[in-house]
């Protein structure tokens, strides 16, 4: 079972966790991002109040409540999107944070108020004045797809943006019906946004 004040933060409907989550939100420093090493990313996570990794977890940490409810924060070396070689494997270039709920539903608000409670108000205040430079999927693909009479391959609502310092990738799976339960937020180099956004358009 997940401790009581990480089950509040992160997997709590929108209008509860904000209150409850106040403490962790300026308790916790971003003092690892994208752009800085392994170690220092590792030891940032390791003291995290939020993340409290397992023994053997270091860039990759793994909660579950109960079959409903996981949660995954992961710091990687690599560009986001499709595998690419990257000759620095000391620098960490994308940390995404990815939550399944059935119970309550997923949105791009709970992902965003996620990114709150793990990181600092800078951060926050960076992804909510962002820019969106694209979007998916957009009306010319939904209007094929009603042609059709066929579901939108994949069922994914998302969108890029960039701020001041970084650039963040936020996506839900939405089904045809009902609410989507699976969502996902990364945050990465502003130099890596080129690449993602012509694999997304091209996906």
């Amino acid at each position: 079972m997940l401790k009581k004040s990480l089950l509040q933060c992160l997997i709590l409907p929108l209008s509860l966790a904000p209150w409850l989550c106040v403490e962790t939100v300026f308790d916790s420093r971003a003092n690892a991002l994208p752009g800085q090493g392994t170690e220092e990313v590792s030891t940032w996570i390791k003291a995290h109040p939020t993340l409290r990794p397992r023994v053997g977890e270091q860039l990759f940490v793994q909660k579950t409540d109960t079959a409903a409810q996981r949660f995954t924060f992961l710091a990687s070396v690599l560009p986001p999107g499709k595998v690419a070689f990257s000759k620095d494997r000391g620098t960490i270039r994308t940390e995404r944070i990815t939550m399944y709920d059935a119970i309550n539903g997923m949105s791009f608000a709970r992902l965003q108020e996620t990114l709150r409670v793990i990181y600092n108000l800078d951060i926050y205040q960076d992804y909510d004045r962002a820019q969106v430079v694209y979007q998916y999927p957009n009306q010319s693909t939904v209007n094929s797809a009603r042609l059709a009479k066929s579901p939108i391959r994949e069922a994914l609502k998302g969108e890029l943006r960039v701020g001041d310092r970084y650039a963040y990738w936020v996506e839900i799976a939405q089904p045809k019906e009902g609410k989507a339960f699976t969502g996902q937020l990364t945050i990465f180099l502003k130099t890596d946004l080129d690449k993602l956004e012509t694999e997304l358009q091209t996906r």
